[in-house]
């Protein structure tokens, strides 16, 4: 089975009577183009996403009939879970992780990255009181900066700022 673009959620989909069938993705598969997994009955699943920007999230329907749904569902995986406890603690915190070029992720005040020991260890040693647990990454923050315009091909906030530094000033 091939599918070219998910077709909803889960949460705005009638069940009725069909059944569920689970595709498993871990939480670094989702941001993915091309992908070949097994969804949980054995079917054959080929995802094929041709357009930017399409990122699965948990629950996201991928194909229907009138007996089954096939839905994905995002992996637990070992992350490092922060709860700051001011805004300054926030913002130091996403700096030493934004200086490790990692995802970060945002789930009810708390932020997570993926575990790495380096990492754990660097914020423990900051004071910051890392948890190591098994978790679902969901919420990824958009943390990068694209330098491509806007689809009435503006230029991008990115390629403003690029376009000021970069040019040479009037003597």
């Amino acid at each position: 089975m091939i599918i070219k673009q998910k077709i909803g959620n889960i949460k705005s989909f009638d069940l009725g009577s069909r059944s569920i069938d689970i595709v498993s993705l871990e939480w670094y598969e989702t941001n993915k183009r091309i992908i070949h997994k097994k969804a949980k009955s054995g079917r054959e699943i080929v995802m094929k996403f041709m357009n930017e920007g399409q990122a699965l999230t948990e629950g996201d329907v991928l194909w229907q009939d009138e007996t089954s749904l096939v839905v994905v569902e995002i992996s637990p995986c070992e992350v490092i879970s922060i709860q700051p406890s001011s805004m300054y603690h926030m913002a130091s915190l996403c700096y030493e992780i934004g200086n490790k070029h990692l995802p970060l992720f945002y789930h009810q005040d708390e932020i997570m990255v993926p575990y790495e020991a380096p990492l754990f260890n660097l914020l423990s040693a900051a004071g910051h009181k890392p948890v190591r647990q098994n978790r679902k990454l969901l919420n990824a923050l958009k943390t990068t900066v694209s330098p491509h315009t806007t689809t009435d091909n503006k230029q991008s906030l990115f390629s403003k700022i690029l376009q000021l530094t970069t040019s040479s000033p009037d003597v």
